[in-house]
This record gives C-alpha cells, sequence and structure tokens, in this order.
C-alpha cells in the first residue's frame, strides 16, 4: 500500500496531524501508542526539535506501519532527501517552497506545505501538494479559508495549523476547512503523556462531534 493511499485511510479516520515540537527519542514512542489509542493516525515531528531523525525512525519502526509518521519544519531537499533513506511517510512545512514539494512527491511521501494567500495555494497544488497548510492560522481566521475554498478544488484539503483549540474547529469546519495539524494545544515539550492523553481525547472528540451533525 503506498502512501497516499494511506494517507486518505488515515484522513479517514482522524483528520488531523499531531505536532509533536519539542519531542526527544525517549519520549516518541509512548506518546504515539497513547496518540493512536486515541484515535489519531497522523504525527510530524519537527525538524527543530532534539535528534528528531532518531525520534522518527523510531516511531517508523515502532508504529509506521499503523500510523503516517514524518517531519515538519522541512525547508530544504536535502532534508526531504534525508527523510526518504529514514522511509519517513510525511513531509510538513511552514512556507510553500516548490522544490520541496516536488522533492517530497518524487520521493513517494506525502506533501503538506504552509501557505496563506490564494498565490501560494495554487503555487503549492502545482507543485504536487497533497493538502494545504494554513500557517499560522490566526493570520488565515475562518473568513479567509471560506474565501479561499471558494475558488480552490473542491476536492482539496484544507488544514488551518496554529491556535487551534477544540472550540476553535466548528468555525474553521464551517468555512471549509477539513482537518487540521495540532501543536500547542496538544503537545509541549516535556508534557506527560497522560496530560497529552487528556487533550488528544478532546480534539478527538470535538471532530466526532462534528461528523455526528454534518
Amino acid at each position: 500500500m503506498n502512501h497516499e493511499t494511506r494517507f486518505e485511510q488515515a484522513w479517514q479516520q482522524l483528520p488531523m496531524v499531531a505536532i509533536l515540537r519539542g519531542i526527544t527519542p525517549d519520549e516518541a514512542i509512548p506518546m504515539a501508542d497513547m496518540l493512536y489509542a486515541a484515535g489519531w493516525r497522523m504525527l510530524e515531528v519537527p525538524l527543530n526539535s532534539p535528534d528528531p531523525l532518531n525520534s522518527i525512525h523510531r516511531l517508523l519502526s515502532h508504529c509506521g506501519d499503523r500510523m503516517l509518521v514524518g517531519a515538519g519544519t522541512v525547508l530544504e531537499v536535502d532534508q526531504v532527501q534525508q527523510l526518504a533513506a529514514l522511509g519517513a511517510q510525511l513531509v510538513v512545512s511552514p512556507n510553500c517552497n516548490p522544490e520541496v514539494i516536488r522533492a517530497t512527491r518524487a520521493a513517494g511521501m506525502i506533501s503538506l506545505p504552509g501557505v496563506q494567500t490564494a498565490t501560494e495555494c495554487f503555487a503549492a497544488l502545482a507543485a504536487g501538494a497533497h493538502g494545504l497548510k494554513f500557517f499560522p492560522a490566526e493570520l488565515v481566521p475562518p473568513g479567509a479559508i471560506r474565501a479561499l475554498r471558494s475558488v480552490l478544488p473542491s476536492h482539496c484539503k484544507l488544514l488551518p495549523v496554529g491556535g487551534v483549540t477544540p472550540d476553535t474547529m466548528a468555525d474553521y469546519v464551517g468555512a471549509g476547512a477539513n482537518g487540521f495539524g495540532i501543536g500547542g494545544a496538544l503537545y509541549k515539550a516535556g508534557d506527560s503523556v497522560a496530560t497529552v492523553r487528556e487533550r488528544a481525547l478532546r480534539f478527538t472528540e470535538a471532530w466526532q462531534r462534528h461528523k455526528a451533525q454534518s
């Protein structure tokens, strides 16, 4: 099964990417096991975390067959190549760099670049992005998502990232977002598994309420 098929399956189960910025290799596996039990199927370790490639390698070995595992804060093509060599499945960026997107696609990985404007959205899609990360979401409120959704392809995956909480998800979904990346509202460096579990379940429950009402 290729990564695109697995991405679609994960998206159908829970269209949220857990952003584990600051996690260490020793913390990664217990956190991933908890997230999986809470219903999450996609996670990223930002490359500005401690020893991120080690964390990603451990996660891929432990749960890469049941979760989509990759990296965030991917800025350069050589980073994409490092991730491909590890067998990573997901590449997330804060910016729209067509070279990074094309390299990600060429390596068979899922590309979720950061965008804010219509120009960036269409440039990312033209380069092969699988979805669009609206970052920081504080600068792309629901009204902006609604306007962009009206001109983007209907199948396009739109993920606000940054400042999203279980209470604000509904406004974004109502505007046309159909997924999220969740960082500091889910995990901060040093948080315990038990603490993150409570937050993870609140996000899962908020999404399930949305599905039940739609």
